[in-house]
């Protein structure tokens, strides 16, 4: 047998059986058909790996693992898009695009919530792919991207000598519950929504992590070619479907703004039968030429809208309201709801949030409720069905006592909180201890709210401190959990001892004392003995430290409970001093205000670039910001800046001026 050309007929058939899974949606061959061809073919480039093609299918499984991701400017910008909420701006829409072109035709598709890409060929080899970025600078991806099975590696003829689409990556909603139920098994902190699970899976540096996400990818967008080039963007989609894209689906071609509106209503009305979440509609003006001549403002084309989709709206009937308490003894009021399916799942709690919530909007036990998904995530309930209200209804009050420990709860008087304060009520002990190894705190990986709640259930542990003795024999018998997992935690706990001061302050869950607070502090003293030491002049002479939050920390450090903890934590050879990790002072004197949603950055990493420079973040706009870091749907923060004059920047310009 010709080993090489038995290699290039494997390729060749599996892409081509690919294109008709993944693009035609006609599969031809059984999936065990398929992965007995896959196998044939990773055994021979074994056997012969001077004859592995760089474009193998085997490349699926991932497998490059990079250091970081290398910065891509787009030939073609990725521009974004404006954005509709009313159908009277798909008519303003409508009637800017006929004032130039009278007799116009448009195309209306889904906008996939996901994760905008540009994949590159050379004569019909997939060579790079790029994130969107800020629209003119990404990173590459593609090594991520050729574990993406819809994504072709090498291109049906006739292929252009270069090509360059644009398309988004998503993960649909099976993968996200399926990868949810594993985190959530592991102890990992679970991901808000496919898009945010997507785009986290996008950029590992370790693609064998991305290849087990199962990502899709639809392409929407021809950006270069120097090949043929249709004359309508329909007609582009049939022909990137040739070439082995899976295109956009259900699109289809309206002349009246009337249809266009029509077709929208009837996308959104099927938005929850669909495999993956929407956000939206597009509309498009079909002729490439028109588009040409209708060009772009500074931010978007002229020539396509985007509707965003309300929040979706069901009623039902809340048949109780439960009582869950905090790691800082808050009282939270929890909506148990007759389940309805809402935006993608079914809903059968909805937070409540406060006694003021409950009491402004009257809710009541037995009332027929209104409940939304705030940005299509957390269910709450956002009116009551007044007119459906039972005669024997009674308003709802707090309990006087705690329903866990059953000790008497207290009002605050300056929020609307009831908070239990009982240090050793059982269920503050479990979420002070799941605050203690979350991400941003201690970072104890594999150490979740079910491995707590086990842990105190078996006797494991009473406290934070009990982390550092566990009895590593034990859990590796215990069910569902194994030597390997059992290891693992011991490693990553062993690893928790090294972090830096603002970690463990953090982590001790002082009150009103977030993330930013505990670096101020750690920075301002240096030791937790310093700290622990200080007197209310000297905490408040720090910056965003006032009165009430000195108040807590003297509190906090005056308990006896507290400083045994701790002095359990100095036996168990946690780091208690601070190691700054400002690397320069460009930005000192300087606050920053983020708003939107940044290209390439979190906020939280664009807050610690800034802090590492010397500079400060804020949360709110005033004449004494510095600048405003704005991304994609900034909201009033960018207004604000606008009246008040404050510089306002992206990322690309926050870039430059890092030295990023």
């Amino acid at each position: 047998m010709d080993a090489k050309k038995r290699m290039d007929e494997l390729v060749s058939l599996i892409n081509y059986h690919a294109k008709k899974y993944y693009t035609d949606d006609a599969p031809e061959i059984s999936d065990y058909d398929y992965d007995m061809l896959n196998r044939e073919l990773v055994e021979l480039e074994e056997k012969y790996p001077e004859f592995k093609s760089p474009q193998s299918p085997s490349l699926r499984v991932g497998g490059a693992v990079l250091k970081g991701f290398e910065e891509v400017r787009h030939e073609v910008p990725l521009d974004s898009m404006q954005d509709a909420f009313s159908f009277d701006e798909i008519g303003d829409f409508d009637r800017r695009v006929r004032q130039a072109f009278p007799e116009t035709e448009y195309v209306v598709e889904l906008k996939i919530d996901g994760l905008s890409v540009a994949l590159e060929y050379i004569d019909g080899k997939f060579v790079r792919g790029a994130t969107r970025g800020d629209g003119t600078v990404g990173e590459d991806v593609t090594e991520n991207l050729k574990t993406v099975k819809a994504i072709p590696l090498t291109l049906f003829e006739p292929y252009p000598h270069r090509l360059i689409v644009r398309g988004e990556v998503y993960m649909p909603r099976s993968s996200f519950d399926a990868l949810n139920k594993e985190r959530e098994a592991n102890g990992e902190n679970l991901f808000a929504n496919p898009r945010n699970a997507a785009a986290g899976s996008l950029r590992q540096l370790d693609s064998r992590i991305t290849a087990k996400r199962n990502l899709e990818i639809f392409v929407f967008n021809l950006q270069l070619s120097d090949g043929l080039i249709p004359q309508t963007h329909t007609e582009t989609l049939d022909y990137l479907k040739k070439l082995g894209f899976c295109t956009s689906p259900y699109y289809n071609k309206y002349s009246s703004v009337d249809d266009v509106v029509s077709e929208i209503t009837r996308l959104g009305e099927k938005r929850n039968d669909l495999p993956f979440d929407i956000d939206g509609a597009v509309v498009k003006v079909n002729s490439l030429t028109q588009r040409k001549a209708l060009g772009s403002t500074v931010k978007f084309p002229r020539w396509q809208i985007a509707f965003k989709y309300p929040p979706e709206k069901k009623e039902t009937l809340l048949e109780d309201i439960q009582i869950n308490v905090g790691r800082t003894g808050v009282l939270t009021p929890l909506a148990v709801l007759k389940p309805v399916a809402l935006a993608g799942s079914v809903v059968a709690r909805a937070t409540l949030h406060n006694r003021d919530y409950i009491a402004e909007k009257d809710i009541r036990i037995g009332d027929t409720v209104i409940v939304q998904k705030a940005g299509d995530i957390i269910p709450a309930v956002a009116e009551v069905v007044f007119s459906k209200r039972p005669e024997n209804s009674v308003p709802f009050s707090m309990p006087k006592v705690c329903p866990v420990c059953g000790q008497e709860v207290v009002a605050d008087a300056d929020s609307p909180f009831v908070r239990c304060i009982n240090v050793e009520c059982p269920a503050q002990l479990v979420r002070n201890i799941i605050h203690f190894v979350s991400k941003d705190a201690m970072d104890i990986e594999g150490c979740g709210e079910q491995q707590v709640e086990r842990f105190i259930s078996e006797g494991l542990i009473s406290s934070a401190a009990d982390l550092y003795k566990l009895d590593f024999e034990r859990i590796k018998n215990m069910d569902r959990f194994g030597e390997k997992s059992a290891e693992n935690l011991k490693n990553a706990i062993e690893k928790s001892k090294t972090n830096n001061l603002d970690r463990l302050v953090f982590a001790l869950g002082i009150r009103e004392v977030g993330s930013k607070a505990a670096k101020l502090l750690s920075e301002r003293f240096k030791s937790l003995d310093a700290l622990i030491s200080a007197d209310e002049q000297q905490l408040i002479s720090i910056d965003e430290i006032g009165t009430v939050t000195a108040q807590y920390i003297l509190d906090y450090f005056r308990n006896p409970k507290n400083l045994d903890l701790i002095e359990e934590l100095r036996a168990s050879g946690l780091n208690f001093t601070y190691t700054s990790d400002r690397v320069s002072d460009i930005f000192s004197g300087m606050t920053f205000v983020l708003t939107g949603t940044l290209p390439t950055y979190t906020r939280d990493e664009a807050s610690a670039i800034i802090e590492s420079l010397g500079g400060k973040t804020s949360s709110s706009v005033s004449k004494k910001t510095t600048y405003v870091l704005a991304g994609e749907d900034a909201g009033s923060k960018l207004t604000k800046a606008q009246n008040l004059g404050v510089t306002i920047i992206d990322e690309a310009e926050f870039r430059r001026m890092s030295g990023n």
